[in-house]
């Protein structure tokens, strides 16, 4: 899943981009260079981040989402937790949406989603970007984002959401501690029991940073190991800014897997 990040704000890749075509054609590159998802954002949700209006929002994604679609050959997937928002990516040709409060902060969002054919994922957080990371202690993390995402998969279900359209992600960096996120993708094989497949989002966050000494543009290598081990572990979906590398990783990692 390759990053289009459309924000100005954030933490890795504030957008440079001047256009519509110009963003256009950087997804049309992560596509060249393995993705198979693009993942389209208007609002930046590192920690602390301010909250954008869903109009402010609409007008970044909209355009490159009605620019990309027919034009590339893997689906496009809308980066939002507002309803609003997902509603109308999908009807300019998103196929997925990508809601990192698991459908918790915008209670229109279940309803929504339920009328449409679409492609979910829920993510653990611990409250809004603004103030997830004031509290990142857990008594046992692992158990506390299961339950969560768990509970997440039921409501979704019992509102008419296809269960084989739900993906789960653990939210790395969300309202987790370095140690809280080490130790997530140490254990992500005890995410297996929720039956559903596992996303996971690694690259250039905060956690390699802490762990090894590295600005942002030197995780390169940090998010390889972690995206290596992650799959190891069972994740089956890598939300990537470098696509290239992770794509050769991913790809090496199979093949040590297959080899027998």
């Amino acid at each position: 899943m390759g990053i289009l990040n459309l924000t100005p704000d954030s933490f890795s890749d504030g957008s440079s981009f001047g256009s519509v075509r110009a963003a256009a054609e950087a997804a049309e590159r992560m596509v060249e260079d393995g993705a198979d998802i693009i993942d389209i954002g208007g609002e930046s949700t590192r920690p602390d981040a301010l909250l954008v209006s869903a109009q402010e929002e609409l007008s970044r994604v909209i355009p490159v989402i009605e620019h990309l679609s027919g034009r590339i050959s893997v689906p496009i997937s809308i980066d939002t937790w507002k309803s609003e928002v997902a509603v109308a990516a999908l009807q300019a040709g998103a196929e997925i949406v990508n809601d990192i409060s698991a459908m918790t902060f915008d209670p229109q969002m279940v309803e929504c989603l339920a009328n449409m054919e679409a492609g979910l994922v829920l993510m653990h957080t611990r409250g809004r970007p603004s103030e997830m990371q004031k509290n990142t202690v857990y008594k046992d993390i692992v158990s506390e984002v299961t339950g969560v995402l768990g509970r997440a998969i039921n409501a979704a279900v019992s509102s008419g959401i296809h269960g084989e359209r739900i993906v789960i992600d653990p939210g790395i960096g969300f309202g987790k501690s370095t140690s809280g996120n080490l130790e997530l993708i140490r254990r992500l094989p005890e995410f297996r029991h929720l039956g559903r497949p596992l996303l996971i989002g690694l690259s250039r966050k905060s956690f390699i940073g802490a762990t090894l000494g590295r600005d942002v543009s030197e995780r390169l290598i940090g998010t390889s190991a972690s995206v290596a081990v992650a799959m190891m572990n069972g994740a089956k979906i890598f939300r990537v800014h470098d696509v290239r590398a992770m794509r050769d990783t991913v790809d090496m990692v199979r093949a040590i897997q297959n080899n027998k």
